[in-house]
């Protein structure tokens, strides 16, 4: 089948440091063509794919050192260049948002668009109300609940590729934060937890310029904690090390999580999670044998003394049979046919 990846232009495919969207869209990628598939990924020049790279822009935008970019701008010049190839592929898939719907509807039928990041914003029911011919893919059944009535084709959960992350049948005694510093991801609430478990703290994390003042103002004084060591922002060739030496990685989220990559990146490496029950957690997490589901500090801090009850060979076997990346691309494949079967089918006028 012949495909084509749409990549966001914010971080390099895959991302150098921190980055979701497109770290997935790498793994998906690679993950298709190695299932024989001919896949065209267009993303920003420095992209790493074993798929055919249609060069977009020069470098990623947040790590590019211009000081005046748009990434409007950036964006609609890569929807003009598939839309002029769009007869190339059996398939397009989006992984943009909603930017290219007025640009696709008339071909919207050959399009898949997965949504990454949360639905409950005022403004997008009108969206997805006026453009409802673009069939959709949640990352999280608990992230389409804000959207009941849109356009779903599937649930597809991420997937991770299982060579790049290394099994650790043992930890080093710390408990892992690995993500953005931000209200919403509750670095506070992991100290807390650590603190009351007495364990050590490593957090390997990214701050935005949205929240360097939450930053300084809340989390870097906790930081005096004896307990606690800030490493900041790592890439993927650190995490196995990262994360494979965790007794745990803490999730103490605070709001409707999509997915949490950094969950099934932990599962990968045999590391458990303790993870608030929030998003799409229960989705991922499988209380008891991939880690623990709670709802409190302190039940988080009971959680850490059941670690030793976990077996870290049978989380990695999970990972795999649930989260790998060529997992999630036989899932995509699966709606790629019945889009290219239904694409097939005569058009009538209702559609």
């Amino acid at each position: 089948m012949r495909i084509a990846q749409v990549a966001p232009l914010y971080e390099a495919v895959p991302p150098k440091l921190y980055g979701g969207t497109e770290r997935v869209v790498a793994h998906l990628t690679d993950a298709l063509v190695a299932l024989g598939h001919d896949v065209t990924l267009f993303s920003s020049a420095e992209a790493q794919t074993t798929a055919t790279l249609a060069p977009v822009r020069d470098q990623a935008i947040r790590l590019d050192p211009a000081p005046l970019k748009s990434d409007l701008a950036a964006h609609l010049h890569q929807l003009a260049l598939v839309r002029a190839r769009a007869g190339e592929f059996d398939v397009i898939h989006f992984h943009t948002d909603m930017i290219q719907f007025p640009m696709f509807e008339d071909m919207a039928r050959r399009t898949l668009t997965t949504l990454h990041g949360r639905l409950d914003l005022k403004d997008l029911p009108n969206v997805y109300a006026r453009w409802p011919q673009f069939p959709l893919v949640s990352i999280s059944d608990n992230q389409r609940l804000p959207l009941p009535g849109a356009n779903w084709a599937a649930t597809v959960h991420h997937g991770m590729s299982a060579e790049l992350y290394r099994f650790n049948p043992s930890s080093e005694g710390y408990l892992a934060f690995l993500g953005r510093i931000s209200p919403e991801k509750r670095p506070d609430r992991a100290i807390a937890i650590a603190t009351a478990a007495g364990r050590r703290l490593r957090m390997a994390a990214k701050v935005d310029n949205a929240d360097r003042a939450y930053f300084e103002d809340e989390i870097e004084p906790l930081m005096a904690n004896p307990l606690v060591e800030f490493v900041g922002e790592i890439g993927d060739g650190q995490k196995s090390a990262f994360l494979g030496g965790a007794d745990a990685l803490l999730f103490p989220i605070d709001w409707p999580e999509p997915f949490g990559l950094v969950m099934i990146e932990a599962m990968a490496c045999g590391t458990p999670v303790i993870a608030w029950d929030n998003g799409s957690v229960p989705e991922v997490i499988e209380d008891g044998v991939t880690g623990f589901i709670v709802r409190s500090e302190a039940e988080a801090a009971r959680a850490v003394e059941r670690l030793p009850t976990l077996n870290r060979r049978a989380i990695r076997d999970r990972f795999e049979e649930r989260f790998s990346a060529i997992a999630m691309a036989y899932r995509y494949v699966e709606i790629y046919e019945r889009l290219r079967l239904a694409n097939d089918e005569p058009m009538t006028e209702a559609a």
